[in-house]
């Protein structure tokens, strides 16, 4: 509904406390923060850090390896993609992506859509969809879907549950923060 507040629970006010963005309790166990401070103070410590921000682009194709493996992402200006230009993409190379795309799961259906016979690390082997709105449920569920869905790709916040068939969220964000905590550690540990 992009409110000014944003909803955090007990369990991930720690990361806001790290970011220095600040927070009131709202009761038992949940606290409010601005939310453009939030999503400023995230994103100006993640370019802080190094990463590299591109506006206004879409998936187009994924770039594989010999076994199938996720090694980067195909990307065009999504205008390009609406108003259906032939234009050249660009190609990133990785060792690892992850697919943060929301409820669309943009990055995973672009695999399931060019790589035949692909099969997800979910009990479906596909795309199972979100179940409907249940906020307690779907946060605590969160931190299971997040996980490496296909060989180089990971999936984490509403796509990891939209993936994987669990609650959609809604009106809280701490499990989004989790949820990118998380993979952040399944790929640091995976590149050791």
């Amino acid at each position: 509904m992009m409110f000014n507040k944003i909803v955090v629970q007990d369990e991930a006010k720690r990361i806001l406390d790290g970011y220095g963005i600040k927070s009131e309790e709202f009761s038992s166990g949940y606290y409010v923060a601005d939310a453009i401070e939030s999503v400023g103070k995230l994103t100006a410590k993640a370019i802080d850090a190094g990463v590299k921000i591109f506006n206004l682009i879409t998936v187009e194709d994924v770039k594989i390896n010999e076994q199938n493996r996720v090694t980067g992402v195909v990307v065009n200006w999504s205008a390009v993609e609406m108003a259906k230009l032939h234009v050249d993409p660009m190609t990133f190379e990785s060792k690892c992506v992850v697919d943060a795309t929301g409820h669309d799961c943009s990055v995973i259906n672009v695999v399931l859509r060019k790589i035949p016979g692909a099969r997800l690390n979910t009990p479906t082997w596909s795309i199972m969809g979100e179940l409907p709105m249940n906020a307690e449920i779907g946060e605590k569920i969160l931190l299971e879907t997040t996980k490496e869905i296909y060989p180089g790709l990971y999936v984490a916040g509403m796509a990891a549950n939209a993936c994987s068939g669990g609650q959609r969220m809604g009106p809280i964000f701490g499990g989004m923060l989790l949820s990118g905590e998380k993979v952040a550690k399944l790929i640091i540990n995976a590149l050791k």
